[in-house]
């Protein structure tokens, strides 16, 4: 079956804007108008559909442009298309992941890691600067029962081997005699003192802090994450007081009956819609999600980056029910005369139900990332086709994070979804299993072939319907990335990918390299290539390691 490559809709270019054109009337004119024009060195046919007029591009022409254009820009196919040259290179500032030390590494943190890791890559393949922050929860009042909990169940090598495990177990311990009025006071006594910058106290918790970053910095490097600064509401302290001091000296603070100071958000100044930022007792609120309630750590935070960064644009990665709280925080920076809020994103993403390891609950990102590797592993153990791999578990690992991005990225990112390990690892189907076994078996089709670098290739010989559904699969790459750079969804690359692989599977099938004409070869090995290239691209760009061997 033949595929236009281009198609001209006839509505909308008719002058009248009434939706009811006639669909005889619509097709009478793509008829008229598909008569009037001529081919030329480029269109190599002109016909009339229903109501549309469809352009097919000169075989060869498309063929030898499109593998040209591949092999030449290489990492950068897609992102050289003139679809960016109007767009101004910016300075982005991603903020994601930023889980809580001492607590659950839960799954809303994979999501906000994956998500924003994605963003920020896009960002960077497209050329510009991008800054990666991982605002990390490592001060409130939690430390100072954590810090009384580490004086009483707390093991300095522990603390040094696994910190985030041992950190949890000494929370989790303080927390059942957290109810008791004495640990109460001395939490209370700790966290003080850690505010007035206590040597013995602050000294525990650096290590707390440190300790906890060495180990994230591991696990993320597994995850293929990488962050350009490690922050905290720990950074903040003196800033948050000069927040409060300029919120005051603008008369945007108010107090109510009980003492709680809050700011007015409403456009009529009735207090209809306000957010809190004071509590009675004076102590800069921790920021609790289920109430509008902004830190001053966070108003802090963004305008010492906008100093320090002087960004473009800076884009938050959590979860959909803190979307209230940054509205209000933008809000508030804007009353404040920071017109830069505007140009502040929140991006949000659903919940993720169902996510469990085979001991239960996921509790640390470890769990996930060895929970993937041994699913995987068994897996590549029961199927006959697995071939002896170098590094099998490393492979397990890059196959099986795949299988958790994809599944992850398939939808829009606002909507929640049933987490499910089968239909993740289903090697068959829209998987990211599928996407690794294409790229293992493309780059095996060029090792069989000698690797060499394509040159000198006549790529005319590339007519038959399966190759051209490749080529043009190849050719609107640039307008899928364009798209993702629009709305920051990496399901439009996602379903591009799965398309690209399940055509490519196809062709594998119906245009065999071994056995033909050295030149017909040669041309078919180029497609190939050109295909193995594009899917590499757009995994990266996911990020997805692509793996040579399955």
């Amino acid at each position: 079956r033949h595929v236009a490559d281009f198609q001209l809709s006839i509505a909308s270019i008719t002058e009248d804007s009434s939706s009811n054109h006639l669909a005889q009337d619509l097709q009478l004119r793509a008829q008229k108008l598909a008569e009037r024009l001529k081919c030329d060195a480029v269109v190599s046919e002109i016909s009339a559909g229903p109501g549309t007029v469809n352009f097919t591009i000169n075989r060869e022409l498309l063929a030898k442009t499109v593998l040209q254009q591949v092999l030449k820009d290489g990492s950068e196919y897609g992102v050289k298309s003139e679809l960016f040259s109007t767009v101004p290179k910016q300075k982005a500032v991603v903020e994601f992941s930023s889980p809580n030390i001492a607590k659950k590494f839960h799954i809303g943190h994979l999501r906000s890691t994956i998500v924003g890791n994605f963003i920020a890559n896009l960002k960077a393949a497209l050329g510009h600067e991008v800054i990666r922050i991982n605002y990390l929860g490592d001060w409130g009042m939690q430390f100072g029962l954590l810090g009384v909990g580490f004086q009483r169940f707390g093991n300095k090598e522990k603390l040094k081997f696994s910190p985030l495990q041992h950190l949890f177990e000494v929370y989790v311990q303080i927390n059942k005699a957290a109810e008791d009025e004495n640990t109460k006071k001395l939490a209370k006594d700790f966290f003080r003192k850690l505010e007035e910058h206590n040597e013995e106290m602050l000294s525990l918790w650096k290590q707390f802090r440190d300790f906890s970053i060495e180990e994230y910095i591991r696990i993320y490097k597994r995850l293929g994450v990488h962050f350009d600064e490690y922050s905290g509401e720990s950074f903040y302290q003196e800033k948050s007081q000069e927040v409060l001091k300029m919120l005051e000296d603008k008369g945007l603070l108010q107090k109510t009956i009980e003492g709680t100071g809050i700011v007015d958000l409403s456009e009529k100044k009735d207090l209809s819609s306000f957010s809190t930022v004071v509590r009675s007792d004076g102590t800069s609120l921790y920021i609790t999600r289920q109430f509008l309630i902004i830190s001053f750590r966070d108003l802090a935070a963004a305008i010492d980056r906008m100093n320090k960064h002087r960004w473009d644009t800076m884009i938050y990665v959590t979860d959909k029910s803190q979307s209230g709280h940054f509205q209000h925080l933008f809000q508030i920076l804007k009353l404040m005369g920071y017109d830069w809020a505007e140009r502040c994103q929140h991006v949000s993403f659903g919940l993720v139900q169902g996510m469990k390891t085979r001991r239960g609950e996921v509790v640390f990102l470890e769990d996930v990332l060895n929970e993937v590797r041994s699913r995987m592993l068994e897996n590549m153990a029961s199927t006959k086709t697995t071939k002896a791999i170098e590094d099998p578990m490393e492979t397990a690992e890059k196959v099986g994070l795949a299988a958790l991005i994809i599944q992850d990225f398939r939808g829009l990112l606002s909507s929640d979804y049933q987490f499910s390990w089968d239909r993740a690892f289903q090697s068959r189907g829209d998987t990211g299993v599928f996407l690794q076994y294409t790229h293992a078996r493309l780059r095996s089709l060029e090792q069989m072939h000698g690797n060499e670098q394509l040159t000198d290739v006549n790529v005319a010989c590339l007519q038959e319907p399966d190759a051209i559904s490749v080529l043009q699969h190849l050719l609107r790459y640039d307008e899928v990335l364009y798209r993702a750079s629009q709305d920051l969804q990496p399901k439009h690359i996602v379903s591009y990918l799965l398309t690209l692989s399940h055509l490519a599977a196809v062709a594998h099938k119906t245009l065999p390299v071994k056995g033909s004409a050295p030149e017909l070869a040669q041309a078919r090995l180029s497609l190939f290539q050109a295909a193995r290239s594009v899917l590499a691209n757009g995994m990266k760009l996911l990020g997805i390691t692509p793996v040579t061997q399955m």
